[in-house]
C-alpha cells in the first residue's frame, strides 16, 4: 500500500518540480487558497500560537501575519518539491550564504561543528550549504513513516552531498565520528517542542515559559564541538540570504543551557522582525509546567 501511494504521487511531485518558478508560484497561490480558505489547515493552531506569542499586536495585525504565513508555507512546501530537479546554479542564486568565511574559519579549528538553526524562512534549502564546505554535512531529520518517501528525501539531500541521519541516530553518529577522528558539521533545527519527559529544561520563549531542546548543546559539550547559528532571511519570493553567527568556540567553559538560551533568543529576534516566516503550524507551547 505504501509503495502504491508512492508511485501514484511521485509523478505528480516530479511534474511540479520541473515547473518554471513563475508557474510554480502561480500554482502556490492556488494551493494557498485551497489550504487556507477552503481546508483551513491548522488555522486554529496558528491563530492560537500567534495570539500567545504576539499579544501586543491587534487582531487585525495578527490576521495579516497569519495570511502571509500560510502563503509562505505553501511557497516553501513547493520549493521543497522543486529541490527534486533544481540545478546547483539555480539554488546558489536563490539561497545565498552572506558570510561563509565565518563558518570556514571554524573548520580551521579542527573540531566538529554543531550548526543550530530554526524552522524559519527556508530551512529546506539550508542543505545547499554542502556545496560550499569541506566538512561532511549531516542533516538531522525525523524519519518518514513511508519508507519510499523517506528514501526519496534522502536521495534529494544526497544531491547536495548531505548525509541524513534520524534524530535517534544522532548521538551515535557523532560519537562514531569522534572516535574515528572524522570531522563533520551537524545541523540541528532546535526550536520546536521537545518530547515530554521529567527532565525538560524550561525557558521563556516569546515571553512564554516552555521547554526547549538542549540536545545540540549537550552533544557539543560532550564531544567538544564548536557551535554556530545560521540566521536565514527571506529577501523576496524564492530568494533567501543566510548568515553565520558563532555561539561558542569553547563550549566547556560556557555555563550549562547558556548556548541553548542564546540560540532561542536569536530565533525570537528573527520572529519579531518578520513573524510571517516562522513555522506556526506546530503546537510550540503545548507543554505546561507543573505548579
Amino acid at each position: 500500500m505504501q509503495f502504491l501511494i508512492y508511485i501514484l504521487f511521485y509523478p505528480i511531485l516530479w511534474i511540479i518540480s520541473i515547473l518554471p518558478f513563475p508557474l510554480l508560484y502561480l500554482f502556490s497561490d492556488g494551493v494557498y487558497f485551497l489550504v487556507y480558505h477552503v481546508i483551513g489547515y491548522r488555522k486554529k493552531t496558528v491563530r492560537k500560537n500567534l495570539a500567545m506569542a504576539l499579544p501586543h499586536l491587534s487582531d487585525k495585525e495578527r490576521l495579516e501575519i497569519e495570511k502571509k504565513f500560510f502563503s509562505h508555507m505553501c511557497d516553501m512546501f513547493l520549493e521543497m518539491i522543486k529541490t527534486l530537479s533544481i540545478s546547483k546554479k539555480e539554488i546558489e542564486k536563490r539561497f545565498y550564504f552572506k558570510n561563509l568565511d565565518v563558518y570556514l574559519d571554524l573548520e580551521k579549528k579542527n573540531k566538529s561543528i554543531a550548526l543550530m538553526c530554526a524552522h524559519y524562512a527556508s530551512y529546506e534549502w539550508v542543505v545547499s550549504m554542502n556545496y560550499h564546505i569541506n566538512y561532511t554535512g549531516y542533516g538531522i531529520y525525523k524519519k518518514i513513516a513511508n519508507p519510499h518517501f523517506d528514501k526519496l528525501v534522502k536521495d534529494i539531500r544526497s544531491k547536495f552531498k548531505a548525509v541524513l541521519i534520524t534524530t535517534k541516530e544522532t548521538s551515535k553518529t557523532i560519537e562514531d565520528c569522534a572516535k574515528n577522528k572524522k570531522l563533520g558539521v551537524f545541523g540541528f533545527a532546535s526550536d520546536q517542542t521537545p518530547r515530554w519527559s521529567d527532565n525538560l529544561y524550561w525557558h521563556h520563549f516569546m515571553g512564554i515559559e516552555t521547554p526547549i531542546h538542549i540536545g545540540a548543546e549537550m552533544l557539543a559539550k560532550r564531544h567538544d564541538m564548536n557551535v554556530i547559528f545560521l540566521r536565514t532571511k527571506k529577501i523576496k519570493r524564492g530568494y533567501y540570504e543566510a548568515s553565520f553567527e558563532v555561539l561558542s568556540e569553547d563550549v566547556k567553559s560556557v555555563p550549562n543551557y547558556k548556548i541553548s538560551e542564546d540560540f532561542m533568543a536569536r530565533v525570537e529576534q528573527q520572529i519579531y522582525e518578520q513573524p510571517e516566516y516562522y513555522l506556526w503550524t506546530h503546537k510550540r507551547w503545548k507543554h505546561k509546567k507543573a505548579q
